[in-house]
């Protein structure tokens, strides 16, 4: 289990960070960047399971510049009322909330080599970090929405990424993810028979096969980069 901490951004802006602590001497940091619903118990599991597996896991409340003490679950409500976060959120000023995301990196890097993971929303915050910030060593988005989209498909990384689409996806249409893959022939994508949030064992579009898979190769990715 861990326990919240309060990091500063670049700005001065404070926030809240989930941190998973390893058992051991850790293999290295990850940031762990939230869906639309907060860093709620979904997530903290995601981080303690990194932890677990030998990672300093640290999970940025990336939804506090615009609304503190975020923690939805999965009904529709819960997802108008995170979609609406997202764009208040989005709707900030650039930097937005990257300089947030930057201070979670500089904290993980006491680990050693950092990499970033992010699903759904937070799959397009990893994909912006790994085009726009320093220190991190690798990155793997999720089915990150908004990622597809001319403006980010135009991004360079600055480190490897490995990216996870699902195929049924019906918030990112395959076609797209399909020709983002054309477009960034260095980035390692990868494509499974399951739909958006397949990662998620809270939510009805969790698929086991899928998430068990993306989590041994994202592992390995880890692994190779972060070592």
């Amino acid at each position: 289990m861990g326990q919240f901490i309060d990091l500063k951004a670049a700005d001065g802006f404070v926030f809240p960070a989930y941190v998973a602590q390893p058992a051991g001497p850790a293999k290295g940091g990850v940031v762990v960047l939230q869906e639309i619903f907060g860093v709620n118990s979904h997530i903290r599991a995601v981080a303690d399971g990194y932890a677990a597996d030998g990672y300093l896991a640290v999970a940025p409340a990336t939804f506090h510049r615009v609304k503190p003490g975020v923690e939805l679950g999965y009904t529709q409500g819960d997802i108008t009322a995170g979609v609406a976060l997202k764009a208040a959120v989005e709707g900030l000023a650039a930097p937005g909330v990257l300089p947030d995301i930057q201070a979670a990196i500089d904290y993980a890097q006491q680990a050693g080599k950092v990499g970033v993971v992010g699903y759904c929303w937070g799959g397009l915050l990893t994909w912006r970090s790994a085009c726009l910030l320093q220190g991190l060593a690798a990155a793997v988005p999720y089915y990150g929405g908004g990622m597809t989209s001319a403006i980010e498909t135009a991004r360079t990384p600055r480190v490897p990424v490995l990216v996870h689409f699902g195929e049924q996806d019906h918030s990112i249409p395959v076609e797209t993810a399909r020709a983002f893959a054309k477009a960034q022939p260095g980035v390692e994508v990868k494509f499974y028979a399951a739909g958006h949030g397949f990662n998620c064992d809270q939510r009805g579009a969790y698929d086991a096969a899928a998430a068990t898979l993306a989590r041994t190769r994202t592992l390995a990715f880890f692994g190779r980069h972060l070592g």
